[in-house]
């Protein structure tokens, strides 16, 4: 093995904000293999999308258009999903 393939991936925002929103999805349980109860966790969920939304507040007007779309449109789809994880579960 190289060096170059044991080196860990670049990471930019979209990267970032994805890592984050994949986390999330996790801990709703959405994620293909995470369809049984016991791995939805609402509060970890809750806490991976408030992250999302603090650094979309700390980063407001330093980033480009398309960083601005993900982090918007992530930010609407978890929340939609949380909402109804919530719902499914009684809480």
């Amino acid at each position: 093995m190289s060096e170059e393939d044991s080196a860990p991936p670049s990471i930019d925002f979209n990267t970032f904000v994805l890592s984050l929103s994949t986390s999330a999805l996790m801990h709703l349980g959405t994620l293909p293999g995470a369809e049984d109860d016991s791995t939805v966790n609402l509060a970890h969920a809750k806490q991976s999308i408030d992250c999302i939304a603090l650094l979309e507040e700390k980063t407001r007007g330093n980033l480009t258009g398309e960083e601005e779309r993900l982090i918007t449109e992530v930010l609407y789809d978890l929340r939609l999903r949380f909402v109804a994880a919530r719902k499914a579960t009684g809480g």
